[in-house]
């Protein structure tokens, strides 16, 4: 076989110097009868390079018109040589690190089919993890494997940030050449070519003329460095920007979101979209101090209040003379204590929700349709609380704290709508206290599923692993760990899904002692191909001799799902395995 490599450069030095024409080319016709006569006895109609012979030259010319011949091509002039590759001063792989790289990108699109997996690794879960662990040692792609790690972040857009950042500028100048690898160069996971803020010409530039996908990524490492100039960036051209654009841009200011934001997003109110006026009401909203939270703190006193149920009170359970339970008065200033009474009396929370959304409420992001199945008041009646200061209630409450406040009673069945609006401002402003207080104890009930309400009743819309995000990684950690002690692991798959990795010893013994409760009670296998699949991913690798006793196959009891002590010790066998070859990958790329 003829390399037509050579041949390339040859046409272009050929077509660039002289000019030559399609025209000009030779004919297959030609060629084939130089080759037949020979070059000793007639000379070849193509032009050799220096120091190449003009049989050479003549099989060179020969490959590029066969290869144009079965693909339908005319002969053309070529083309300008592409400006060289920008060079990556990155180190390279170590060399067992490349081979299994090329080995993962090989089996990217997997070989695993059906249910049953058996016990081999599933690698197209292990490319994440191998490029997350290269990303730590500041590692360069090798140039043979960019094609293929671009094809695989082509194909999974979960990979593009981190095997962009990997793949280096030499990704980004490759995939000019390629339109399916086009997604590289809108920006996505190449903020390390954005221009800096002592470039100000070229940011205002790209920021005028970018792709979208660039300007996003450009407003969000300008939030990283300076917030104030992010922000100064985004409000020249507001005014000017679709809609659907400005919110991406608005959401863009979550990160470095300071005090100083307030009047451009106080603005942001008024703006003509709904879904722009909502996300500058949410971003308002977790800000300690603002004039928003003001006014929803103002709306949700007026629909919380905290009442006796024991002596001292009237018939509705209520104080007169403008001070209610709390000994708080209308203003929202605590007054003295008179009534001795109170410190043995019984407290409830009671419950007003609003009965009208008004232009003023609207503004500042309560969305006035419910959706099919909500009730009106009780739908504005949670977003005022969502938005309201977490830390007023405290005051508000005779001041008790998150815990003592999350365990008053509730009125009237309002215990469900009030806790989840706590859940959601626990999590829009990452109040620790009040997500400890929400979750409670792990071992608790009321706690499992996240399906239900504080007081166990149906419907609840709050999100555990929400909540738990809140808490330190440490913390968050130890409560899943003793929510699967107490609960198993049936509600406990997104729980896991916030915990960092690799989980720690205790969250990972709980898992795997979960997974062994399981298999002895003789339950349906396929149940638990979710949480097995993360821990393959999760737990630390280290943890593998210690499992190896789980791959046995014991007696299938009697009242257990047909096959399924087969399936679970192939499973362990499989977690076992993935997590000695995850400790090989570790190895490998150590330096």
């Amino acid at each position: 076989m003829i390399d037509t490599h050579h041949d390339a450069g040859g046409q272009h030095g050929a077509g660039s110097h002289h000019g030559t024409a399609a025209a000009a080319e030779p004919s297959w016709e030609e060629l084939v009868s130089a080759a037949l006569l020979g070059t000793e006895r007639r000379t070849p109609p193509v032009t050799a390079r220096e120091g190449q012979s003009a049989a050479a030259a003549l099989l060179d010319a020969a490959a590029v018109s066969t290869v144009r011949r079965r693909a339908a091509l005319r002969p053309a002039p070529a083309r300008e040589r592409p400006v060289p590759a920008p060079p990556d001063p990155r180190p390279p792989l170590p060399p067992a690190a490349r081979r299994r790289l090329a080995l993962l990108l090989a089996d990217r699109d997997g070989t695993a089919g059906g249910h049953r997996r058996g016990t081999a690794p599933d690698l197209t879960e292990l490319l994440p993890q191998w490029l997350t662990a290269a990303a730590r040692y500041g590692y360069r792609a090798p140039e043979a494997l960019l094609p293929a790690l671009l094809d695989a972040a082509r194909a999974r857009t979960d990979l593009r940030p981190a095997a962009l950042g990997f793949a280096g500028p030499r990704a980004l100048w490759l995939a000019r050449f390629n339109d399916e690898w086009k997604f590289a160069l809108r920006g996505i996971g190449s903020a390390a070519a954005l221009p800096g803020s002592d470039d100000p010409e070229a940011v205002r530039a790209l920021w005028e003329e970018g792709l979208f996908a660039e300007r996003v990524s450009l407003l969000a490492a300008l939030r990283r460095r300076d917030p104030a100039a992010g922000l100064a960036l985004l409000a020249t051209t507001w005014e000017t920007e679709r809609a659907e654009d400005r919110l991406m841009f608005l959401d863009s200011l979550r990160e470095g979101l300071t005090a100083a934001d307030e009047p451009f997003l106080e603005q942001a109110l008024s703006d003509r979209s709904r879904n722009v006026r909502g996300t500058a009401a949410e971003l308002l909203s977790s800000l300690p101090g603002t004039a928003l939270a003001t006014r929803m703190a103002v709306r949700a006193r007026a629909c919380v209040s905290l009442v006796r149920t024991g002596s001292g009170s009237d018939a509705s359970g209520t104080y007169a003379s403008g001070t209610d339970a709390s000994g708080t008065d209308a203003s929202g200033t605590r007054t003295p204590d008179t009534d001795a009474s109170r410190t043995n009396a019984s407290w409830a929370l009671a419950v007003e929700a609003p009965r009208a959304c008004d232009a003023a409420m609207q503004r500042d992001g309560v969305v006035h349709r419910p959706p099919t199945g909500r009730g009106e008041r009780a739908w504005w009646f949670g977003q005022l609380l969502e938005a309201a200061p977490l830390g007023c209630w405290s005051r508000w409450l005779g001041g008790r704290e998150p815990a003592a406040i999350v365990a008053l009673p509730v009125a009237d069945g309002w215990r469900t709508e009030l806790h989840d609006a706590w859940c959601r401002a626990a999590v829009r402003q990452r109040d620790a206290s009040w997500a400890r207080a929400l979750l409670g104890s792990p071992a608790t009930g009321a706690a499992a599923g996240g399906t239900t309400g504080a007081d166990g009743a149906a419907g609840s819309s709050r999100d555990l692993a929400k909540l738990l995000t809140v808490l330190p990684a440490d913390e968050r950690a130890q409560w899943v760990a003793g929510f699967i002690a107490a609960h198993g692991l049936s509600d406990a798959f997104r729980m896991l899904g916030v915990c960092a990795v690799p989980w720690s010893e205790p969250l990972g013994r709980a898992v795997v002692d979960a997974l062994d409760i399981a298999r002895d009670a003789g339950s349906y296998p396929w149940s638990f191909s979710g949480v097995m699949g993360l821990a393959e991913r999760c737990l630390d690798p280290d943890a593998a001799d210690r499992l190896d006793m789980l791959t046995a196959t014991p007696d299938e009891p009697a009242d257990g799902s047909p096959g399924a002590v087969g399936y679970w010790s192939e499973a362990f066998q499989r977690l076992v395995g993935t997590l000695r070859l995850r400790a090989t990958m570790r190895a490998e790329l150590a330096p």
